[in-house]
C-alpha cells in the first residue's frame, strides 16, 4: 500500500494522494468498534438528548458498576440483526448481581416514529426487566463514540467500565462464543 502511495507522489498525483489519504484517516474513524481495555469518553443522555423510558437521564458512568455488562446500540430498523447474540447471552442465566445489561436505541437512525419505537421498547422493558432500555435521540454515541451509525453495535464492559469486547454489525457464530466466554471469564 505504501508503495503505491510512494508511486502517486512520484508522478505528481498530489488530489489523489490526498483523497486516498483523506479515506484512510477516516476510516479509522468510521468504522467504530470500541477500542478493547479503554474506557469510553463519558456520556449523558437526558432530555433533548435521550435516557431511560420513565424519562430520568442515563449516564456511561453507569457502565461502572461492578457487573460485566453488555450493550446493544441498536438503529430500530436493524433490531433483528444480532438477536442470536442476544438469545446466546440470555441462554446463559448469568448471575444478576454480576451481570447487567443495556439496550440503547439509536432513535435518529431510523425513519419510524418515536412514539411507536418507545411502545416497542417499552414492551421490551416489561419483558426483560433487569434489562435498562435507553434512548438515544441525537446519535450521541455515534458521535462520541465513534459508533456505526444504521447498525447493530454491541460492546461488553468490564466491572471496571473497560471495553472487553466490541463488534459492529452482524456477529458471527464464533464471535457469540467469545462474547459468551468473555462474559464468563470476567465475572
Amino acid at each position: 500500500m505504501y508503495a503505491f502511495l510512494i508511486t502517486l507522489c512520484q508522478k505528481n498525483n498530489m488530489k489523489i494522494l490526498a483523497i486516498l489519504t483523506i479515506f484512510i484517516i477516516s476510516s479509522t474513524f468510521v468504522f467504530g468498534e470500541l477500542p478493547i481495555g479503554e474506557i469510553p469518553p463519558k456520556i449523558v443522555l437526558e432530555g433533548d438528548l435521550g435516557g431511560r423510558l420513565d424519562g430520568t437521564p442515563w449516564k456511561s458512568e453507569e457502565l461502572v458498576s461492578g457487573k460485566v455488562i453488555v450493550l446493544f446500540y441498536v438503529d430500530p430498523d436493524e433490531s433483528d440483526l444480532n438477536n442470536h447474540v442476544s438469545d446466546a447471552l440470555k441462554a446463559e442465566n448469568f448471575p444478576l448481581d454480576k451481570y447487567g445489561s443495556v439496550g440503547v436505541a439509536n432513535m435518529a437512525a431510523t425513519w419510524l416514529p418515536n412514539f411507536a419505537i418507545k411502545i416497542k421498547l417499552k414492551s421490551k422493558q416489561e419483558k426483560h426487566k433487569s434489562t435498562v432500555y435507553v434512548k438515544d435521540l441525537e446519535k450521541i454515541l455515534v458521535k462520541k463514540w465513534g459508533l456505526n451509525d444504521d447498525d447493530s453495535d454491541v460492546m461488553l464492559f468490564g466491572k471496571d467500565g473497560k471495553v472487553l469486547y466490541s463488534v459492529d454489525g452482524k456477529f458471527t457464530d464464533t464471535q457469540v462464543k467469545e462474547i459468551v466466554k468473555t462474559v464468563w471469564d470476567n465475572l
